[in-house]
């Protein structure tokens, strides 16, 4: 027995400990029947989010594929291949990137049912960064009622896009659940480059052309908590997020 099993880390967790030098990339299921089918709902023409069809075709989107969103079963596939995604972002933090996770499972949840095992998933994979010490992002706040909160994971911030065929929003409608994390560092960069409003108000105008009206849901980071964006579900004011930090074993920040 292990030292740190002796002093209660699971075995599991202890195998994903980042080794020494860079880390691979996640395993990028571009064969995969499910990678196909969302990268082909991305190049459809009307598809609003022209950050997501640039990542696409600049290679810059990986695709990973678990079996179910209503599972744990994948999660310590997934939580590795988001740490090295991470890592590799610092070292070439070019924008438009994303990690992808899309699900087999292809039944369709109520839009308050995919909202629940979405944040079950986001759960599950913070507390496992939390367990193995790594500290939230300090560009973003951890507290998700704060309007400067994002999700951190290996120490970067992410923005997460959820999709399911049972989504109301066009643009959220995927044929099987998935999970896009966007690393939040590369909205900042588009600010300073002077290209975000341009690049959000084309997104806005093609997703009203698609849906017939705008998200209610959409606002920039720091007006409101952006977990309300998470599901693409509506949510009123009264909304709370069941998402909670955890304080990590090396003293994670968590504002």
């Amino acid at each position: 027995m292990s030292a740190m099993q002796r002093i209660g880390r699971p075995a599991s967790l202890s195998r994903i400990v980042p080794p020494p030098g860079p880390m691979p990339l996640p395993r990028n299921d571009q064969d995969h029947p499910r990678a196909k089918a969302f990268r082909a709902f991305i190049r459809q023409t009307d598809f609003p989010c022209v950050g997501a069809k640039a990542a696409l075709s600049r290679g810059r989107m990986r695709v990973l594929v678990a079996r179910s969103v209503t599972s744990a079963w994948d999660d310590m596939r997934i939580y590795p291949a988001l740490l090295a995604f991470a890592a590799h972002y610092r070292a070439r933090p070019d924008t438009f990137q994303s990690l992808a996770v899309v699900f087999e499972d292809p039944d369709t949840l109520s839009e308050a049912a995919f909202e629940r095992h979405l944040w079950q998933r986001l759960q599950s994979l913070a507390d496992k960064d939390a367990w193995l010490g790594h500290r939230w992002d300090e560009r973003v706040a951890a507290d998700p009622d704060n309007p400067h909160f994002s999700l951190s994971f290996g120490g970067e911030a992410f923005f997460v896009v959820g999709l399911h065929p049972g989504a109301s929003r066009p643009a959220r409608r995927f044929s099987s659940p998935a999970l896009v994390f966007n690393p939040h560092r590369q909205f900042e960069q588009l600010r300073e480059a002077g290209r975000y409003e341009t690049l959000r108000a084309s997104i806005v105008q093609r997703d009203v052309a698609l849906a017939g009206s705008a998200n209610p849901m959409l606002a920039r980071h720091g007006e409101v908590s952006e977990a309300r964006q998470y599901s693409g579900r509506a949510v009123d004011e009264a909304w709370r997020c069941p998402f909670r930090p955890r304080a990590g074993r090396g003293g994670t920040d968590v504002r």
